[in-house]
């Protein structure tokens, strides 16, 4: 049998009976301190088990999305919802759209793991799979692609666009709540970067409990978020090969990119250690938190474990898989530096303590200007910590 490409010969699903008593699933998860070496000993850290949430961490982006939307007009009851997504949101979505009535388009590409594939399904979801990458914008650009194409046959359709829409920051307002309430304080938020929207809002809801709240961004080598050049990327979930304008550059007082191989072995450690573990994301903040634990004594680092193992069995958790990318064995426990986002490209776990806009402000209408960087000719304009304007970084 031939195998299937698409869900379009099938009725788009749901849309017709609503949960609305789901949403109170969402959150109230626990806090987790983590001391597993990682891979050297450290002083621990805090971490978010978002995993025990149905829907993981992005159900409180989709469900802020959508609502936000019916709120506003823009999506009407029982209308589809059609989005692009490696995975993760998906699953979030698919839950908002049970939750709220609407029938959930996503579309996905021929990376995404069989077992999601599955799961999206069963959820409800009807999936569009595409099958090549862009040649300049990758798998991520060929979805968007598709799903202008899946829209122009859904009349009355409804775009969340969770790169560009603010309301998926704003759905991470009840997280940084929950934690205010679980913690006495935290000194630095370390946060993966794909979307942008968890470490914009989490960061701008948490400094109003701890105004001088540090923000570490964590982000994939291959990705193009902070300035680095796009290449193929082997995780999933962060990193991105556009510039997302949820991404809240002011913001951040560093940046990592971390390797597959770190994250895999962080992963692996953390299940053996802390038996809570995840994907590609949790590895790679739970590396970078656990060394800025190291490396800042009594300092109080947060960070957030987005999803759960279970769609990694086949990838992270899974010895061939890994032996055919070279990601077994030991990695080193600390990070190159670099003095510019821009200066190097990135093969493996680095950090940066300038972070640029590599886009450059937004203009009018929203459009963002391509700045010098992007052009080609110097360096975007470094921004140095939340209040924006040059200082001397207060830790190395």
């Amino acid at each position: 049998m031939a195998r299937r490409r698409s869900d379009a010969d099938l009725p788009v699903p749901g849309g017709t009976v609503t949960a609305p008593h789901l949403l109170n699933l969402v959150g109230h998860t626990p806090v987790l301190f983590v001391d597993t070496p990682l891979p050297y000993p450290h002083d621990g850290f805090w971490a978010k088990v978002e995993c025990l949430s149905p829907g993981g961490m992005k159900a409180r982006a989709a469900v802020s999305m959508l609502t936000g939307a019916r709120s506003r007009g823009e999506l009407r009851p029982g209308a589809p919802v059609v989005e692009s997504t490696s995975g993760t949101l998906g699953v979030g979505l698919a839950f908002a759209g049970q939750a709220l009535g609407h029938p959930v388009v996503l579309v996905v590409d021929g990376e995404l793991e069989p077992s999601m594939r599955a799961l999206l399904r069963a959820y409800g979801a009807r999936l569009e799979v595409v099958d090549r990458p862009h040649p300049v914008g990758g798998w991520q650009q060929a979805r968007l692609d598709r799903l202008a194409e899946v829209r122009a046959g859904l009349p009355g359709s409804y775009w969340p666009d969770q790169y560009h829409n603010p309301d998926n920051a704003a759905g991470y307002t009840g997280l940084a709540d929950e934690i205010a309430g679980q913690v006495d304080a935290v000194d630095v938020l370390v946060c993966s970067v794909g979307t942008g929207g968890h470490s914009a809002g989490l960061a701008r809801a948490l400094r109003r409990y701890w105004p001088a709240l540090r923000l570490v961004g964590v982000d994939t080598v291959g990705s193009t978020i902070f300035g680095q050049p796009a290449r193929t990327r082997l995780m999933r979930g962060l990193g991105s090969s556009i510039h997302p304008r949820n991404v809240d550059y002011r913001a951040f007082d560093e940046v990592h990119w971390v390797g597959p191989a770190e994250a895999v072995e962080s992963c692996r450690r953390l299940a053996t250690g802390s038996f809570v573990t995840g994907g590609w994301s949790t590895g790679a903040v739970a590396r970078v938190a656990a060394w800025t634990a190291r490396t800042r004594p009594g300092a109080r680092v947060l960070t957030v474990f987005p999803d759960g193992p279970h769609r990694y069995l086949d990838s992270i958790f899974d010895d061939g898989y890994c032996t055919r990318h070279g990601l077994l064995g030991p990695t080193r426990g600390h990070p190159v530096e670099i003095h510019h986002p821009q200066a190097v490209e990135v093969t493996r776990w680095s950090r940066c303590r300038v972070v640029v806009d590599p886009v450059g402000p937004v203009g009018p209408g929203g459009a963002p200007h391509t700045g010098p960087a992007a052009q080609g000719t110097e360096p975007a304009t470094p921004h140095t910590g939340a209040a924006g304007g040059a200082r001397v970084p207060a830790w190395n």
